[in-house]
């Protein structure tokens, strides 16, 4: 019994279509619609996939409104893959987060 499995279990893979932002456009997250599938599908799927949906937007919403994010020369992100099993950056992400408002509002 393995803590880890020896190599990926999941092949490669990339979007097929574009997806529309503005527009909300609506794709099960559940396993239903194969696009997508980050919590798995089937009997294997996350346990934890209720506490996510539920979570997810409150961190992400603090984090936004906490930090100020930007890159060290204020250059774009470089999105290029490395060539390997699993999906890596080409390049590591380097990132700077400036607290927005003073540390006496945060306690």
């Amino acid at each position: 019994m393995r803590l880890y499995s020896v190599a990926p279990l999941q092949l490669p893979h990339q979007s097929i279509e574009d997806c529309t932002v503005s527009g909300y456009h609506d794709i099960d997250l559940r396993g239903q619609n194969f696009e997508l599938i980050p919590f798995g599908s089937g009997r294997r799927i996350c346990p934890g996939i209720s506490f996510a949906f539920q979570v997810m937007p409150l961190i992400l919403a603090s984090l936004l409104h906490g930090f100020d994010f930007a890159t060290p020369l204020d250059e774009p992100v470089d999105m290029e893959e490395a060539k390997s099993l699993t999906i890596n950056r080409a390049t590591p992400l380097k990132a700077l987060l400036t607290p927005r408002l003073s540390a006496s509002l945060y306690d």
